[in-house]
């Protein structure tokens, strides 16, 4: 039964988050409000890890940063001093890794979002907030090449863990950081799409 998933899912994703290291999460919104005034953020993932850093890249928008998705058209470059925050649960993401390498090159700060440290973007990143929930497939292949041939996970609860625990904990920063800000929802609806 859909609802026995549901509760099994909110479960795993609230054990999930009650591991976060609270102390990461805290640099992590110290470096997010670093950027206030001249600074950008640029969000970047692969797959629904992307479409979890977008859904992030929006809701920063509506706080009011500067906030640019990688690889879109009207995307400036980075430059020093600016942030950048790579979701990929495995880590080792060619795209998400590649950019996250040329970020820290351009001297951008570079956070990982994933469930392993030691992954290669764990160890290209300045700060890591880990979040389990991850499970790596057998071959060890990164997801384009996975795509590409048509392996794919088994379609289960687990299969999307990272991805749900990571959408909300974002919403849970942003939620804390219009906290810090001191801003209000009239505020983000003033920043809210109207076309």
């Amino acid at each position: 039964m859909v609802k026995d998933k549901v509760e099994k899912l909110m479960e795993k994703v609230g054990e999930n988050l009650s591991e976060l290291d609270q102390e990461e999460v805290e640099k992590f919104i110290k470096a997010l409000l670093r950027t206030v005034g001249e600074k950008r953020i640029f969000v970047v993932g692969v797959g629904r890890s992307g479409l979890v850093a977008r859904a992030f890249a929006m809701r920063l928008m509506h706080v009011g940063f500067n906030v640019y998705v990688v690889g879109e058209t009207v995307t400036p470059p980075i430059r020093e001093g600016d942030l950048l925050v790579a979701v990929s649960g495995s880590g080792e993401t060619r795209y998400t890794v590649t950019v996250a390498q040329e970020a820290k090159r351009l001297g951008a700060k570079v956070v990982a979002i994933t469930s392993y440290p030691e992954s290669e973007l764990g160890k290209t990143a300045d700060l890591k907030v880990i979040i389990p929930g991850r499970i790596l497939p057998e071959s060890g292949r990164d997801y384009e090449a996975r795509q590409i041939s048509g392996e794919h996970e088994p379609l289960t609860p687990l299969g999307t863990l990272f991805e749900l625990s990571a959408m909300i904990f974002f919403d849970a920063l942003i939620a804390e950081l219009v906290y810090r800000l001191g801003k209000s929802e009239e505020d983000l609806e003033g920043r809210h799409a109207t076309v």
